[in-house]
């Protein structure tokens, strides 16, 4: 993928994120197509974009928090032995929100540089696409460990760089991946240790007592549930995601 396509890609994409973002502060700009009136450029620069939002959810998946948020909460349901509950659709659902949360400032940075003067037709399309782009290469950086851009770096055969333009995009976007995956896999350890101790206790207590034939779970599952109530979970679990990103965005 060349850099001017990514740069179209982003436009696109961080247009259809930043509605999100600005939806309760500005109203929505209204496009108008006008098969007579518009000249070929316009046309071919709407075609782009609404063409290039199919590229969404790869981005939403590879360059935002998201993918962090959407792990951790798929440990937590698994630590908890719950299969279906809550619902896919709910864990996504809040993985968007917070999502959105934590990206607010880098969403905020790219309508206020390049999504608003793009609209406003200030900048043209891979002039607004290059400065939606920075914010996001910004925010990836701060979030990605430094081995793992050396990593992508040496399987590419580049030099060491000296600061952020130095490294491709394309480089620091897998790097970002791996980075989140850790991430989230060392929270997700941590979310797991207090039920599997409850599931070690309550299998010794029931081998002690001759209940072989009883299964575990259907005595563990009911206290991890009653213990991540009391303990006040959900809280817990989502203010230390939110505060597990530098520089909140």
């Amino acid at each position: 993928m060349s850099d001017r396509w990514l740069k179209r890609s982003m436009l696109a994409v961080l247009f259809w994120l930043s509605l999100g973002g600005v939806a309760f502060a500005a109203p929505l700009p209204s496009i108008h197509i006008s098969t007579g009136g518009a000249s070929p450029s316009n046309t071919i620069s709407i075609l782009a974009l609404l063409t290039l939002i199919s590229f969404a959810p790869a981005i939403l998946l590879t360059m935002t928090a998201f993918t962090r948020i959407i792990t951790v909460l798929s440990f937590l349901r698994s630590a908890l032995g719950l299969q279906t509950t809550p619902p896919n659709q709910v864990l996504i659902g809040l993985g968007l929100f917070i999502t959105l949360f934590v990206m607010s400032p880098t969403l905020s940075a790219i309508n206020h540089h390049a999504l608003s003067p793009y609209l406003a037709g200030h900048l043209s399309l891979i002039q607004a696409g290059t400065r939606a782009l920075a914010p996001m290469r910004t925010f990836m950086y701060r979030q990605t460990r430094v081995q793992d851009i050396a990593l992508f770096l040496h399987l590419a055969h580049l030099p060491h760089p000296h600061n952020l333009s130095q490294i491709p995009t394309t480089t620091l976007i897998p790097a970002f991946i791996i980075s989140e995956l850790r991430t989230a896999f060392e929270i997700g350890v941590y979310i797991y240790i207090p039920f599997v101790l409850i599931d070690l206790v309550v299998a010794t207590i029931l081998m002690s007592m001759g209940m072989m034939m009883l299964p575990p779970t259907l005595i563990s599952l009911p206290l991890k549930i009653l213990l991540f109530v009391l303990a006040n979970g959900w809280t817990l679990v989502v203010q230390s995601l939110v505060l597990s990103f530098h520089g909140g965005g």
